[in-house]
């Protein structure tokens, strides 16, 4: 038995057989890519590294502005416990090679208290029995119940009717603007805001009306260098299109997305680069220049970009969800969510976790300044964050967000994403045909689809 959760552990498996073994490998692998540590240079397990009674110890992956605004949360976690050995904090690689690590170290009986996921991950590590559920004596014990959070998130938190995440926070693919540009194009509404742009010919009459003001571009994505920003376009139109249909079913064993209606969907983002009115073939730093200089109207990626945006002096820019261009409001996005790996906690252990827990939700706002959307209703809700602009602005995506269906190969920085995202591209780039596309990220899939999984 578990002894705080109450729950039967697995039987013997091949995770089982295996944690033997990957003990020694998961301390001495993980050691290799630690960054940006805060607190000791060593996670908690990596070579048994002693820690101080009552210490928490946390892994995550945030780099960048991310990062740095999380230095300053657990700092502020440090001084309300009143000592810095409260905390032990651990920075690793961003994708595969992160939740490789958490894998391993929790097979390994070494995992952190509290781990950062992406929810497009945590399902995979729930079904392999790496996660302690949240029940909702779990969130309890921080003052916490499912109330607390944005409904859509918490669906998403859920693996076979149960919760094993708490979400922080949604983070969607949005539209950037250059208010300038809007303005003498005729785009902005009385309120100086970005005007409503509805429907697919509304979309383009905007671009047009953009061009003519910039002399090049109506709107920049990055198309090269960065599947996942491809995926995440394409998500957004095929959920605006068909909220229904899954692209994946059955844990991903199962490639049921609707292939006429990807085909048309890729053979509409082909012709606006076909046609001029976005960049055939552009970078994530190039497409971002496009709109900072003024040679671009829009710019489309993650809300995180807005640290970027914020860094260029005398830019006057904007922020709003994707427009709706189809019959259903749908936005591409995931969340970053505090997990418990599985391992044998003390009453007091779990305690001192989900207090750790409860004081990162507090400081949503801090986090919500750097873009991302506060799942944490409190702080949704609360009159700061309303009043935050330009992040309140989008805040509406959370209820309509779309997240990657579960596989063992999904999710964010996935095989899954850079799979459907390098096809994309090719469609955008003009070098394939959307039926070719297609019919490449069907066969592709299906290797993975076939192969169990490797957890």
């Amino acid at each position: 038995m578990n002894s705080t959760t109450g729950l039967p552990r697995r039987g013997l498996s091949r995770r089982s057989l295996l944690r033997g073994g990957l003990a020694t490998a998961g301390g001495l692998g993980l050691t290799a890519g630690l960054s940006g540590c805060a607190g000791t240079p060593l996670a908690a397990g990596l070579v048994g590294s002693e820690l101080s009674p009552g210490t928490v110890t946390f892994w995550n992956l945030f780099g960048g502005g991310d990062g740095a605004r999380l230095q300053l949360m657990l700092e502020e976690y440090r001084r309300q416990q009143g000592s810095a050995d409260s905390l032990q904090a651990a920075t690793f690689a961003w994708g595969n090679p992160y939740y490789t690590k958490v894998s391993l170290a929790t097979l390994g009986n070494k995992p952190p208290d509290v781990a950062v996921a992406h929810l497009t991950r945590a399902s995979n590590l729930a079904a392999a029995g790496l996660l302690e559920p949240i029940t909702d004596d779990v969130l309890a014990l921080a003052g916490l119940s499912p109330a607390d959070f944005n409904q859509r998130a918490w669906e998403a938190s859920q693996y076979e009717g149960q919760s094993y995440a708490i979400p922080m926070d949604t983070h969607p693919w949005v539209l950037f603007y250059n208010v300038d540009v809007c303005e003498e194009a005729g785009l902005l509404g009385p309120d100086g805001l970005l005007a409503p742009i509805e429907g697919v010919e509304g979309w383009e009459e905007a671009l047009r009306a953009a061009q003519a003001v910039t002399g090049e571009f109506g709107a920049a994505t990055a198309n090269v260098g960065d599947t996942s920003n491809s995926w995440r376009f394409f998500h957004t139109l095929y959920r605006q299109r068909d909220g229904h249909t899954p692209f994946l079913s059955e844990e991903g064993q199962a490639i049921t997305f609707d292939d006429a209606l990807v085909e048309d969907t890729l053979a509409t983002m082909q012709s606006w680069t076909a046609d001029g009115l976005m960049p055939r073939n552009v970078d994530t730093p190039a497409a971002q220049t496009l709109m900072f200089t003024g040679r671009s109207a829009f710019f489309l990626n993650g809300e995180w970009e807005i640290t970027t945006a914020q860094g260029i002096e005398g830019l006057n820019f904007g922020m709003a969800p994707f427009p709706q261009l189809y019959d259903t409001p749908a936005g591409h996005a995931d969340s970053h969510a505090f997990v418990l790996p599985r391992m044998d906690r003390s009453p007091e252990q779990l305690e001192r976790a989900m207090g750790f827990v409860q004081s990162m939700l507090g400081q949503s706002l801090a986090w919500a300044e750097g873009g991302h959307i506060p799942t944490y209703l409190p702080t949704f809700e609360s009159a700061e964050y309303q009043a935050l602009e330009p992040q309140s602005n989008y805040a509406e995506v959370a209820d309509y967000a779309v997240y990657d269906d579960p596989a063992w190969y999904s999710g964010s920085g996935s095989n899954f994403e850079t799979v459907t995202g390098s096809e994309i591209g090719l469609v955008q780039q003009g070098l394939t045909s959307p039926q070719a596309a297609v019919a490449s990220v069907r066969s592709q899939l299906q290797n993975y689809a076939n192969t169990a999984n490797p957890l």
